[in-house]
């Protein structure tokens, strides 16, 4: 498929990261994204391959174990696992979504203690905020960590988790001051093995099959106070300022993925055959791919924009949801659109395009669904 170079500006030396991570993404994860499905679960194994070549983390200070490269390394990477549909192996939201939580807002000590195992894949992250009563009105959370001295005390519920059952640290959303609101969320470190902390039975789901999706249980769990994350009564801020780059972070994967399933489908077409030719030869086939490659490429060209903005520190909460909305949404009508040429073998989840489809309908509803995002879109960008 013919495309415009991007703007991005990509270097010999991310160019051959790209090759070594398309290795690492072709050779480590396709050949055994199948098992993993019917596992339900990644290895740990993989996790820990990743970080030592260096893929997890790579813009993070070197003094952790990060390299201190610029944002499109992780770009890179995100964009590979989206190439194969490595949709169990959720690297990116280990590195690009929750570990930036620790690096932001953890002091030196939390540093120290928990970002080596981050960055080399030895402790796996989760993020606790989805409750079984409270989706994307985080200030209707009900866990609570009460004050009892030298820790806290927690209690309550966690839902649709993602590696919630590999997680080794587990930043949970939790009230510190059940009055105050959204001023009286904190962030808490939780670590496997805290007494009371329990995990529930991986859920099951019509997509993702091979990533690990679990409810979480507290149960008077004791998290000492050195393990908060910033200060007291900030986390909502904390999750607010975080947000955008999760919604980068899914639209670049989202906009891989469609790339990807086009690429498939426009050579899938060229050699299956009916009545008597390609089907696509027939003008219903080059109609409805070529409207399909020009969305593709429209948005592209406006996610790399947002990210060159993003990566010259300035702030895209607007333009991220716009992304965010933009790219999930063509995402789940490219793989509608493109598993029609399939046929019956579309069908078939034996072919990446079928797992595709299951795998693309949950993007227009995690970090945050497509009504929120033209909620913030009409507020924030225009001011309704």
């Amino acid at each position: 498929m013919k495309t415009l170079e991007r703007r991005l500006p990509f270097t010999k030396e991310h160019n051959e990261y790209r090759e070594m991570a398309a290795g690492f993404f072709d050779k480590e994860v396709a050949p055994y994204h199948e098992k993993w499905e019917e596992d339900g679960i990644v290895p740990r194994e993989v996790w820990a391959k990743a970080g030592k070549l260096g893929l997890i983390c790579p813009n993070f200070p070197e003094q952790y174990g990060g390299a201190g490269v610029d944002f499109l390394y992780n770009l890179i990477v995100i964009e590979e696992a989206a190439r194969v549909g490595a949709s169990g192996f959720f690297v990116s939201l280990h590195a690009d979504v929750i570990a930036p939580y620790v690096l932001h807002h953890a002091s030196d000590e939390q540093k120290d203690r928990w970002l080596p195992g981050i960055i080399d894949g030895t402790k796996i992250l989760a993020i606790a905020m989805t409750e079984p009563g409270a989706g994307s009105d985080l200030a209707g959370i009900q866990a609570t960590a009460i004050d009892q001295g030298d820790h806290y005390l927690v209690n309550g519920s966690k839902t649709f988790i993602s590696n919630g059952y590999l997680s080794d640290l587990i930043i949970t959303v939790a009230k510190t001051d059940p009055g105050k609101a959204i001023n009286g969320i904190s962030l808490l470190m939780v670590e496997r093995g805290m007494e009371g902390f329990e995990r529930g039975k991986r859920l099951k789901k019509i997509g993702l099959h091979a990533q690990d999706t679990s409810e979480l249980f507290y149960h008077d769990v004791k998290v000492p106070k050195n393990n908060v994350l910033g200060k007291k009564g900030y986390g909502f801020r904390y999750l607010m300022s975080e947000l955008a780059t999760e919604r980068l972070v899914l639209s670049a994967s989202n906009m891989r993925g469609a790339e990807a399933a086009l690429e498939a489908t426009i050579q899938y077409v060229k050699t299956r055959k009916a009545f008597g030719k390609s089907i696509g030869q027939f003008q219903n086939t080059q109609f409805r791919l070529a409207d399909l490659a020009t969305e593709i490429a429209a948005a592209r060209a406006f996610l790399d924009n947002v990210i060159l903005a993003f990566m010259n520190g300035q702030k895209v909460v607007v333009e991220a949801s716009q992304a965010k909305l933009l790219c999930s949404e063509l995402l789940k009508r490219t793989v509608d659109t493109c598993l029609q040429f399939f046929g019956g073998y579309g069908y078939m989840t034996e072919y990446p395009i079928a797992r595709a489809f299951l795998d693309a309908r949950v993007q227009t509803i995690y970090a945050g669904t497509s009504e929120i995002m033209r909620e913030i879109i009409a507020s924030k960008g225009l001011g309704l």
